[in-house]
């Protein structure tokens, strides 16, 4: 019945809304506080994943979703992820079980071939000490290859000088990266207990050689230890490309750790055509790249490569007795590769899909997804309206509004509102932009001419909006309910001159975001019911209709402010009452425009 489901998911999954109509805390409402004593029934369980779950899943494998990196699947993937939770081994060592490490050697071989690593990273050569190993997340892989460069620096230190205290030589160890390198860099500095410099890129977003010469010599003047420097070929902001041919020389001469984080870029490589990224991969120590992103292998499946794979036995080799086994030393523990002890048998899913694909299989779907955020790419180029301010690069688009961060910003947050297309943003030198990402196989030309459609039709409400005279309404609501409402409903209530005369201000329509169609449907429940009840007042209608219409001027919230003040002061005139009996409610046009 499971297997059923998931492929009827993911057979329709393109008629779902690709992100969640939900606000926080919607699903504890759903399901009990407690667990249920007895046991359920399988039927009772699977009609809660469509009741409970789905409302609240993003859904990653629709081809409107544009946001992130891909994390696709496919059923390769999903057949070998289903084969090793059955086995469940933990490979700890070889003798916990051969087949998964010795699977997993043989399958990042395969795999750091198809995408050109030099020899000395893989396995096969003789007396060689590079390798490959799965490591859980990009981020992990980032982690441990700092602490290996960690453990080299003090132990090289510690060798010129004895008397040397691990604790000294750490705290003047500096690590580098560029302004635009993931957040991981930077978490990793932080558990590391190590400096981290942020350098800033070029007019392109690349770490170029000169700038990290520059960084560098400050910090020696400092009397610090450079050690570490993390490149990125595919940034999350613009899928840009550091300068490996620059900085590896710097790195070898400075004998500081070179690791390359290519999460998403990585299996374009398989691609030769887009190897050019690689150059300078013989100066590299470490490189890792996620096939759970784009080679439709499930998540967490990251494939990280060492140059020398004794600097990672110094750094995490602790071997009780009961770990032990009659093999040691001759065939590869990978607990000595890899923060956890434990690990699961991901070899298999990736033997799967390279097997059922094949090379060419891979590299056609990789031209695919670079061919389709080609076609994304002139769809917006030829529209004067926007902007793409970094180069594209693979799969991913970078865009704006030309104009304010602003508009770009009211954007995105209407088009996710809305639920057909899912993106999400980056500042890119003070730049807000959207980041278009081709993420799923099951996107077609068709789709990307349907979301650009989207985009342009949601742009002209935008800059529509933008044009409209701003109209400032004011309520005489008491300060004390102003600030009740005021924490009820949002910061739309500021104060204007007369303490008692709050002026509605600040947002756009486009900002529902914050609780989604709950609040929407709030609003318009409320405004239906004071419509019909100032029917017979000609002036009432206008000034709701002002209030409807002032997209720039009134946010959701705003409205609801308003309304709320006015209904809570009687607002809304009996038939009996005359129009004057109503709070003054005031229409002022702004530089002269017509109200």
């Amino acid at each position: 019945e499971m297997v059923d489901y998931i492929a009827d998911y993911l057979e329709h999954i393109r008629e779902r809304r690709v992100y969640p109509a939900v606000a926080p805390g919607y699903l504890r409402q759903l399901i009990p506080e407690s667990a249920p004593l007895e046991p359920e029934s399988w039927d009772d369980i699977i009609a809660d994943v469509e009741r409970v779950v789905m409302p609240g899943v993003t859904h990653w494998q629709s081809p409107y979703m544009h946001a992130y990196f891909p994390a696709l699947n496919s059923f390769p993937s999903l057949l070998g992820d289903m084969l090793a939770d059955a086995i469940n081994c933990l490979g700890f060592t070889w003798a916990s079980s051969p087949a998964c490490t010795e699977l997993e050697t043989v399958v990042m071989n395969w795999l750091g071939k198809m995408i050109g690593l030099p020899d000395e990273f893989l396995h096969t050569r003789v007396n060689s000490t590079g390798g490959g190993v799965i490591q859980t997340t990009a981020s992990e892989a980032t982690f441990v290859c700092l602490l290996a460069g960690r453990t080299e620096a003090i132990r090289r230190y510690r060798e010129q000088d004895e008397e040397l205290e691990d604790a000294e030589i750490n705290s003047r160890l500096v690590a580098y990266c560029s302004d635009q390198a993931h957040s991981s860099v930077e978490k990793a500095g932080l558990i590391g207990l190590v400096k981290m410099r942020y350098i800033e890129s070029d007019e392109h977003l690349c770490l170029r050689g000169d700038r990290l010469l520059e960084v560098i010599a400050r910090d020696k003047e400092k009397d610090l230890i450079p050690f570490f420097l993390c490149a990125t070929l595919g940034t999350t902001g613009a899928c840009s490309f550091d300068n490996l041919q620059e900085l590896g020389p710097i790195c070898k001469s400075e004998k500081m750790w070179l690791h390359v984080d290519a999460a998403y870029a990585g299996t374009a490589f398989i691609c030769p055509e887009f190897r050019h990224w690689l150059n300078g991969i013989h100066y590299v120590d470490s490189i890792a790249f996620n096939p759970s992103k784009w080679m439709m292998v499930h998540f967490d499946c990251t494939a990280m490569w060492v140059r020398n794979s004794e600097a990672l036995h110094r750094t995490f080799n602790v071997e009780p007795l009961y770990l032990q086994h009659e093999n040691s030393g001759l065939a590869i523990d990978y607990m000595h590769w890899q923060i956890p002890l434990s690990k699961r048998f991901r070899a298999l899913k990736l033997w799967f899909v390279i097997r059922n694909y094949g090379i060419k299989g891979l590299q056609k779907h990789i031209r695919e997804g670079v061919r389709l955020a080609q076609k994304f790419e002139a769809l917006v180029l030829a529209d004067q309206r926007f902007e793409i301010p970094a180069p594209r690069h693979l799969g991913m688009v970078v865009f704006r509004l030309r104009g304010e961060n602003h508009l770009t910003e009211r954007l995105l947050k209407r088009l996710n509102a809305r639920g057909n297309l899912h993106c999400v943003p980056a500042a890119l030198k003070g730049r807000y932009v959207i980041r278009f990402t081709v993420t799923s196989q099951r996107t077609t030309g068709d789709d990307i001419t349907r979301d650009w459609a989207e985009i342009r039709a949601v742009a002209a409400e935008i800059l529509g909006e933008e044009k409209k005279p701003i109209v400032a309404a004011r309520a005489r609501v008491p300060l004390a309910e102003t600030r009740e409402l005021n924490a009820s409903f949002g910061s739309s209530l500021l104060l204007a001159n007369s303490p008692m005369s709050p002026k509605i201000v600040n947002g756009s329509f486009a900002a529902i975001f914050d609780n989604g169609d709950n609040v929407l449907e709030e609003f318009s429940r409320m405004f239906t019911r004071f419509r019909l009840e100032a029917k017979d007042s000609p002036a009432m209608r206008r000034r709701i209709k002002g209030i409807l219409m002032t997209g720039k001027q009134f946010s959701l919230d705003s409205r609801m402010d308003l309304v709320q003040g006015i209904i809570s002061h009687g607002g809304v005139r009996p038939r009996s009452e005359p129009t004057s009996a109503l709070p003054l409610m005031e229409e002022d046009s702004v530089d002269g425009a017509d109200s």
